[in-house]
């Protein structure tokens, strides 16, 4: 027997000890596992072992792309196993507590604390306290700095680990970019590290990882601050470490045609249909984006890759909805014959389209006819951002409002009866007025509607969410909106679209309160500071923040209190507080490939009000991620079509699934 096997022995499941307590808890079927495409692996058949971890609950975490996406890559090596956890609801933690049972797989139920690698992908800052419970129910230390040797490493990746600095006594790496090429680069690393016999331990590993420069350990950097609470610079304390990691990115889209075989769910979940994306990256430039921002460059994936994807997943899943995805799903420069061919391969089955929220300058109606093909129209989503032309240009949302008009006009026309339209309040420079003015256009909204369509039964919904700012986007520097100010705005806009006996009725009105979007201002721009309130939190019960019906916004304000007086530091320090470019910013050694003089530079526009270009179609205007990671825009057309183009009948999807 070797020496792995004796300091490592296969886990057993514990399944037979949870299965008689399901009956205690909601929703038991999202803990019994066994999906369809789902994969279980001998433990001892392996060399490295991953437990991959969307820090929210099982209906929201199993759809996600980026986990399904790294469980194939991974689990298609068979030196490789990957299996999954999900974030337990209380019910569930307070069994798993009582009868002493860790937090587990869903796949094979083994303990977390078993495996070599424990993956977890953020995509909210909202989602770390969830990360902290995993590891205590697992029976893991909080502090990456008490781990022991046989500890899982535990690594941090997704949009809200680009500044990992508020979990960093809690994660040993985070890794940055795109996790395709990079998850089996670490696989291997480890394989020989322990083929080896682990030489240096734990650090020897660490240190490994660390030295490629794509992977950020952050015990082996030293934060020094100064007297007026801002960091005075951060800088590796041990030789062979790098100044700045970088971000991964994959250039060849259509190598990786991932997922080909996305797990069914058993239980109910936010999205059931199949997801593919069909580009990566946006070169909008929204000041406000960081999806946007640090997904640079664009990448499309050509038009057979799709439509090899779809006719894969959809005979792997039995699935009826397919899903268009990317930050700007309408850009993609063959996006009207993509639609067109695969609602023609289509036509007559249940297969339907869909595309996410799309820009009112890139719709046009052929391409929603062509996606509502099989009869489901329900609505149309477009997110103008900003309530006036003025904040518009402050974001660099160019879109003006006769374009959206316009659009919304030819939608109605064409048998379209609800709108849905997304704005943000406390956008930088922003005014009540500004705000006021999502009100005069979701009334023009309607008018137009009425008229267009010959009826009155037309419908806008008009969706209000706080502006964060967050690392690596020109408003990085901003002062984030107060709370109280955020509140009054809106409650002053709701008046205004109810008080219209004309058209009030016919806008529909959602929004959240400020008080999230500062919790989620403290955590996304925070230092390593933030780690003593994301404990404090924890330890008081914080859970799933991001659900309203368990977030405290009184909590966080206390524990903050508390943590942050004796720093000299408070919630209005990280939030409100406008920076200076001289200010060294908590991520400013990660690099996502952006050049900081072009992101300040592009704030200096924004509070001059000066739009810029898409640089897909103009001259580079040199944000520097192309030279910086050697990289370039991927864009067609290609000139390719969907071959064979046979008609998809009913009976042979349902054959297939």
């Amino acid at each position: 027997m070797s020496a792995e096997q004796l300091t490592a022995p296969s886990p057993e499941s514990i399944f037979d000890r949870l299965e008689p307590l399901l009956s205690q808890v909601s929703k038991p079927i999202q803990y019994v596992g066994g999906e369809h495409n789902s994969v279980v692996k001998q433990w001892d058949a392996t060399e490295v072992r991953w437990c991959l971890m969307y820090p929210d609950a099982y209906e929201v975490g199993q759809p996600n792309q980026g986990v399904a996406i790294l469980y194939e890559v991974l689990n298609e090596r068979d030196w490789i196993l990957a299996e999954r956890t999900y974030s337990v609801w209380p019910d569930m933690e307070r069994v798993l507590r009582e009868h002493d049972l860790p937090q587990f797989t869903l796949d094979a139920h083994r303990p977390v604390g078993a495996f070599d690698l424990f993956g977890v992908s953020f995509s909210t800052e909202l989602g770390y306290t969830n990360l902290l419970n995993a590891l205590d129910l697992a029976g893991l230390p909080l502090h990456a700095a008490e781990r022991r040797e046989f500890d899982p490493v535990v690594i941090a990746g997704g949009h809200a680990a680009f500044n990992p600095e508020p979990i960093a006594d809690f994660v040993d790496c985070a890794v940055l970019g795109d996790g395709e090429e990079i998850s089996l680069a670490i696989s291997e690393v480890v394989r020989e590290w322990k083929a080896e016999g682990r030489p240096g331990g734990r650090d020897g590993l660490l240190l490994r990882l660390a030295a490629s420069g794509g992977v950020y350990v952050p015990k082996f950097y030293d934060v020094e601050y100064l007297p007026d609470g801002r960091i005075q610079r951060v800088a590796p304390n041990r030789s062979g470490v790098p100044f700045r990691i970088a971000k991964h990115t994959v250039m060849d889209l259509d190598s990786w045609p991932y997922p080909k075989k996305p797990l069914v769910p058993l239980a109910e979940t936010v999205h059931e249909r199949y997801s593919v994306e069909i580009f990566r990256g946006c070169t909008r430039g929204c000041r406000f984006c960081q999806a946007g921002m640090i997904t640079r460059p664009v990448r499309e994936r050509n038009i057979n890759t799709i439509g090899e994807m779809v006719e894969g997943g959809l005979k792997a899943t039995g699935l009826e909805e397919v899903g268009l995805l990317s930050l700007s799903s309408a850009d993609h420069s063959e996006i009207s014959e993509v639609a067109k061919q695969l609602a023609d391969r289509y036509e007559g089955s249940n297969v339907s389209l869909s595309l996410p929220s799309t820009r009112v300058d890139a719709f046009n109606i052929t391409l929603a006819n062509e996606l509502t093909r099989n009869g489901r129209r329900s609505g149309l989503t477009f997110a103008p951002e900003g309530g006036s032309e003025r904040m518009r240009r402050v974001i660099n949302k160019t879109v003006d409002e006769e374009d959206l008009i316009r659009t919304v006009a030819t939608a109605y026309a064409n048998g379209w009866r609800q709108v849905k339209l997304y704005f943000m309040c406390g956008l930088p420079t922003e005014t009540d007025e500004d705000v006021l003015a999502i009100a005069d256009l979701a009334k023009r909204v309607i008018e137009t509607g009425r008229r267009e369509a010959g009826t009155r039964d037309i419908r806008c919904t008009v969706s209000i969410g706080g502006f964060v700012p967050k690392p690596h986007t020109p408003f990085q520097w901003a002062a984030q909106l107060d709370t109280e100010t955020t509140d009054a705005r809106l409650a002053k806009l709701r008046d205004a679209i109810r008080s219209d006996r004309q058209y009030g009725k016919a806008i529909g009105f959602r929004y959240h309160d400020g008080k999230p979007g500062i919790v989620e201002g403290l955590l996304s721009r925070g230092d390593r500071r933030i780690g003593r309130v994301l404990e404090a939190v924890w330890r008081d019960g914080g859970r799933f923040d991001g659900w309203s019906e368990h977030f405290s916004y009184d909590r966080w304000m206390s524990c903050a209190d508390k943590e942050l007086a004796p720093l000299g530091v408070d919630v209005d320090w990280y939030t409100t507080r406008e920076r200076d470019y001289d200010e060294v910013l908590p991520w400013d050694h990660l690099d996502s490939g952006l050049d900081r003089d072009w992101l300040w530079e592009d704030w200096q526009d924004a509070l001059d009000e000066v739009e810029v270009d898409d640089c897909r179609w103009t001259p580079c205007f040199d944000c520097g991620v192309c030279q910086q990671l050697d990289t370039e825009i991927q864009i067609g057309p290609t000139g390719q079509v969907l071959l064979p183009l046979p008609t998809v009948r009913p009976s042979v999807l349902a054959d297939d699934a």
